[in-house]
């Protein structure tokens, strides 16, 4: 199964299990029906974007753990920084 039929199948169940829980085909209690359920996309929305924003925060934090990397892209820096020198645009 490859990666973009798991995130499909996983979307389906997911909105299908809402679904249920929205529409009351799941018996829960009539506080957590009326106050959570209403609210549970907002709340995976904001989850997913803090996720997200460690995520990337991680990952600048962490850039200079790989060299190879890091040296590849200074290399591009400077060919761009050269190559728009060279067009007569002021870069630095």
């Amino acid at each position: 199964m490859s990666r973009a039929q798991q995130t499909i199948s996983l979307a389906l169940l997911l909105s299908s299990l809402y679904l249920s829980l929205y529409l009351e085909l799941i018996p829960l209690p009539a506080a957590i029906q009326q106050d959570i359920v209403p609210i549970l996309p907002f709340w995976f929305l904001v989850s997913f974007g803090a996720w997200l924003l460690f995520r990337l925060g991680w990952g600048m934090f962490t850039f200079r753990d790989t060299p190879d990397a890091y040296a590849e892209l200074m290399d591009e820096i400077k060919l761009a920084k050269a190559d728009l020198r060279s067009k007569g645009v002021d870069v630095d």
